[in-house]
């Protein structure tokens, strides 16, 4: 059965998450409803993450095993018109080989926050931003996320219901900037890591937050790791600013 890699965007509202459920949507089980109606009978992908509800994707990666030796932009194709009108695009499609795995095979994951500041209500972006009527210093937030890059303990930004055999990751990046953007000014955060705990890059966010705001000094954060303490962490922002941005392989699939 040939292996095709899937590269894949969405919106996250109408989604209860990335992977599949019995009675609620999912992104995952659109797709695979898609891709029966092209090769009829049952079909599991697998993804390189499973987002939460309401997170979007740029450039999540997902794999599927198909009967037939499709052509990969008409596979991508096809499924774009059996997904309508899913908020989900394929934006683009490889033939790769039988033991390459979207999960296993990715060395690095990617995401973005976006935090937009203004006090009017967002239209074009609402539901796609996490809005903040106060503005936030970003040179204080910078300051605390260099306490968070390299390899730690994160059990503080760990959601009690994750299932990751150990709290230890390694962080790579954690960036915080200022952009204007068309809607107002936007607090950005690039998070990258080879894998992530259940609701980190949330905790992290909400956590630097309160240092933008003013409530929490730098050092705070860098106490808050070390207390290795679900409870020290600071709130847990809203997954609709969050976005899995990109899907990091020794080779590039897509290339």
């Amino acid at each position: 059965m040939p292996r095709f890699a899937l590269k894949v965007e969405y919106h996250g509202k109408p989604f209860a998450g990335w992977q599949r459920q019995k009675e609620l949507p999912s992104v995952q089980g659109a797709i695979e409803a898609a891709l029966a109606r092209l090769e009829p009978g049952e079909h599991t992908i697998a993804a390189a993450g499973r987002t939460d509800a309401g997170v979007h994707a740029l450039g999540q990666v997902a794999h599927c095993d198909l009967a037939k030796e499709w052509d990969p932009f008409r596979l991508s194709e096809a499924l774009n018109y059996h997904l309508k009108p899913d908020p989900v695009a394929i934006v683009d499609c490889a033939r790769v080989e039988d033991d390459w795995h979207a999960r296993f095979s990715a060395v690095e994951r990617q995401y973005l926050f976006r935090i937009l500041i203004r006090r009017a209500p967002a239209s074009h972006d609402a539901g796609q931003v996490w809005q903040l009527s106060h503005d936030l210093d970003t040179g204080a937030m910078q300051d605390a996320a260099s306490h968070l890059i390299g390899n730690h303990d994160f059990t503080t930004f760990r959601s009690s219901i994750c299932q990751a055999a150990s709290p230890v990751k390694t962080l790579d990046e954690l960036t915080v900037e200022r952009v204007q953007g068309f809607s107002g000014p936007e607090i950005r955060f690039h998070v990258r890591a080879r894998s992530f705990l259940h609701n980190q890059v949330r905790s992290f966010v909400g956590t630097l937050e309160r240092v933008g705001a003013g409530a929490w000094e730098p050092a705070d954060v860098k106490a808050a790791l070390e207390a290795r303490d679900r409870a020290a962490c600071g709130p847990v922002c809203p997954g609709h600013g969050l976005y899995l941005a990109r899907v990091g392989y020794p080779e590039d699939p897509f290339a």
